[in-house]
């Protein structure tokens, strides 16, 4: 959702798949590599599948979204560093 909201775009949260179509436009928003975003949505699917079928998740899943959390954090601090540094700065409160 950061990439669409840094890039002047928003989405209608109340609508089914905006989390998806959040993701497809990783690479325009914020430049990830495709094959990264390939992983993100099947780790999507396999959330979407354990919150509405109840099927259970592997550890190993667990592992590797908690990897691409962190890479995909990383990555988006990076890119607002360099493309809307203005977003990262932080107002002071009197």
């Amino acid at each position: 959702m950061i990439g669409l909201w840094a890039n002047g775009y928003r989405t209608s949260t109340s609508q089914p798949g905006h989390h998806q179509t959040a993701l497809q436009v990783l690479p325009k928003t914020l430049g990830l590599e495709r094959d990264v975003v390939i992983v993100l949505d099947a780790l999507r699917k396999q959330r979407n599948l354990n919150d509405y079928e109840g099927d259970p998740i592997s550890d190993s899943a667990v592992t590797e979204c908690c990897k691409q959390a962190a890479f995909l954090l990383d990555h988006t601090q990076t890119w607002l560093r360099r493309n809307r540094p203005e977003l990262l700065a932080s107002k002071a409160q009197p």
